[in-house]
């Protein structure tokens, strides 16, 4: 990654003075798009920003983190997104394509944390799950239940399949498309590690890591698990007209539809805010906001906008956006990135 920074900014230095003029009349808001994780905390921030400022609120679309990135990377100009929210990291092949369009300026701006939780209705029991229960739950290929290395195709049609001490109910797990960040997060944090429990899988990882991903990243396509779009809010839905469904979805959505909906308990830990800030919950992960510095300073508000983001009264531990169910970072990572987001430093590396 660092000789790919380093082509970078040798390209963008090259390319500066072709970077096509932003028109002053072209755009007068903010376009943001990307992640429906961050969604509602950019919203809150785009609204108290439109309240607040002689700026117009920003306008922003929840595509997925992938689709967002892909949308954010199409180029420089009015017609192209300022801002891409993410939760996950911007992959190397994601900022390839960022320098190939000519956007080389990309500031990365976290914005604090958020636990991938599985929930299910309050109709229903809670729900006590291993990351090795949900790989075996949810991949397209397992080892066969008969022992021995050969992988199977999946033959579990109940919780009680997988692992006794679950339910006898059918596995149908609602979660986000290959497009959303949370799905990236998803199987690199839950499929991967359960899928290691198992030693001839494991070693796939030293010798094979293409192999590997392939069987602990690749889901079911045979109706245990639904692709339910990028609106979390309906899988919540979805979850209340359905008790035996379980979702997966941000931490956020689960904090604002506690009346409706429980967690389940992931390796014996249940997503709190105490947890997921402390590292115990096992599927917390950072989330993030990326900026395009070529539009700073010629769309109306811009830096503006990233000084309320980066404020304590937004993202601080009593801040609006902590009352939404983002998780604060600490002081120090606070104060580094409100640093980022005032002098705008570019990624250097990945």
């Amino acid at each position: 990654m660092q000789k790919l920074a380093r082509t970078l900014a040798a390209a963008a230095l090259l390319a500066g003075s072709a970077i096509p003029a932003l028109a002053a009349d072209g755009r007068d808001y903010i376009s943001i798009v990307g992640s429906s994780t961050v969604y509602p905390f950019t919203t809150a921030v785009a609204e108290q920003f439109g309240k607040t400022t002689k700026f117009k609120t920003p306008k922003i679309e929840s595509t997925g983190t992938g689709g967002g990135l892909k949308l954010f990377c199409a180029g420089v100009g009015v017609d192209t997104p300022d801002v891409a929210n993410a939760s996950r990291p911007i992959k190397q092949s994601e900022i390839e394509t960022c320098a190939k369009n000519g956007v080389f300026q990309i500031v990365e701006i976290k914005v604090g944390y958020d636990g991938i939780v599985l929930a299910n209705s309050k109709k229903a029991g809670q729900m006590q799950l291993s990351r090795k229960d949900l790989y075996l739950a949810l991949a397209k290929d397992v080892p066969s239940p008969e022992g021995g290395d050969r992988l199977v195709a999946n033959p579990y049609k109940t919780w009680k399949d997988v692992n006794p001490k679950l339910p006898a109910e059918k596995i149908e797990v609602l979660g986000p498309p290959p497009t959303s960040g949370t799905r990236d997060a998803f199987v690199e944090m839950v499929m991967d590690h359960g899928c290691a429990a198992f030693p001839q899988i494991k070693a796939l990882q030293a010798t094979d890591e293409k192999k590997f991903k392939a069987v602990c990243q690749t889901l079911r396509e045979d109706g245990a698990y639904i692709e339910a779009g990028e609106n979390d809010n309906l899988i919540v839905q979805k979850l209340e007209a359905n008790p035996r469904s379980v979702g997966i979805f941000g931490f956020s959505f689960l904090d604002q539809n506690a009346d409706k909906i429980q967690a389940s308990a992931i390796d014996g830990e249940l997503p709190e805010f105490k947890t997921i800030a402390d590292g115990k919950y096992p599927v917390a992960r950072p989330l993030f906001i990326y900026v395009k510095k070529d539009h700073v300073g010629k769309i109306p508000g811009m830096a503006e906008f990233l000084a309320e983001f980066a404020s304590d009264r937004a993202w601080g531990e009593q801040g609006y956006l902590a009352e939404k169910g983002l998780i604060p970072m600490p002081k120090d990572e606070q104060k580094a990135m409100a640093a980022a987001a005032k002098t705008l430093s570019v990624m250097v590396n990945k």
